[in-house]
């Protein structure tokens, strides 16, 4: 199932962060990563893909490298077996940002993603457990509301100043369609509109001659996704 949050999550996360001071751009480092178009899988899926789990892709079309799918998903096993114990832990924030190389006769794209993005589903709702556990209740919404004060800071900016611009004889993401997706994204803070997980994974932007920095533009992305998971 998607995550979105309505209107009325909305109401409780800023509730719960009115109090807290300040204002400020993203600044946890997050590595850029490819961005897919998937769908959701049921979440005893997400972690038992055993075998041939995924079909392969169509004549003419390029799939994910299967034994770096199989590498990665005995990894996800493991650490959802194991937790802490797992020989190489896999977090929620590795999940999205993992990419595979493509080649004929690969795992289908669109399978392979619709299972990363139920994975990183349930990673996260463990590690939220956990950190809510570590720092009780009322500091977790603490984390929570100061990541949505720093994202609500970059959308205030004007269109076209948003972000970084790259060099002179560099291209990044075309602006005007990075804006209109981020008044989107006010437009879900207002309680105006819906967005989910997926929507904003997908989200796919055009290169312009001294656009955006990608990377600043996809750390955003990535803590607007964060808003969406924790306040499922």
């Amino acid at each position: 199932m998607s995550s979105e949050i309505s209107g009325d999550k909305n109401v409780d996360v800023q509730e719960r962060t009115d109090d807290l001071p300040g204002d400020a751009s993203i600044a946890a480092a997050r590595s850029p990563k490819q961005r897919r178009g998937r769908k959701e899988l049921r979440s005893d899926q997400a972690v038992d893909q055993s075998g041939s789990a995924f079909p392969t892709a169509t004549r003419g079309q390029l799939g994910y490298r299967i034994d770096q799918v199989e590498e990665f998903l005995e990894r996800a096993r493991d650490t959802y077996d194991r937790g802490e114990l797992a020989t190489s832990p896999v977090t929620s924030v590795e999940v999205r940002q993992t990419a595979f190389a493509l080649k004929k006769k690969g795992y289908s794209a669109r399978f392979v993603d619709a299972a990363m993005d139920r994975l990183e589903e349930v990673f996260y709702e463990r590690e939220r457990r956990a950190r809510m556990q570590e720092l009780g209740e009322e500091a977790w919404w603490a984390e929570v509301g100061q990541l949505l004060r720093e994202v609500r800071g970059r959308l205030d900016r004007p269109k076209g100043k948003r972000f970084r611009r790259r060099g002179l004889f560099a291209s990044g993401y075309r602006r005007s369609q990075v804006d209109a997706f981020l008044d989107r994204v006010s437009a879900l803070f207002a309680g105006e509109d819906t967005l989910s997980t997926s929507d904003v994974r997908s989200v796919v932007f055009h290169g312009q001659w001294r656009g955006y920095d990608e990377d600043q533009v996809d750390e955003l992305l990535d803590a607007v996704i964060e808003l969406l998971l924790a306040t499922r």
